[in-house]
């Protein structure tokens, strides 16, 4: 096994391949979920994916298409609403 997967940042999976022979393979362990960035709450239709693989999706695979998509939950964003329109 190379040196530099020999990290815990690196996730091992044990393979069956066709010669009926088990082997290892590696990858990037997934990051953590996208929360909002007001009450900390995890985001819905946001991938967890390495950016690497983030950066083949297309825009709109990557968040919501609404206002504050991807960076708010929808109830923090009503409340962004709510308050400008009161203000206005």
């Amino acid at each position: 096994m190379r040196r530099s997967l020999r990290s815990n940042s690196i996730r091992k999976m044990k393979t069956k391949i066709p010669g009926n022979r088990v082997v290892v393979h590696f990858s990037r362990k997934k990051p953590s979920i996208a929360k909002c960035g007001s009450c900390g709450k995890p985001l819905n239709g946001v991938p967890r994916l390495r950016p690497s693989r983030l950066k083949k999706l297309s825009k709109t695979e990557k968040r919501p298409e609404r206002p504050y998509g991807g960076s708010l939950c929808p109830e923090c964003s009503r409340k962004i609403f709510r308050m400008k329109a009161v203000s206005t």
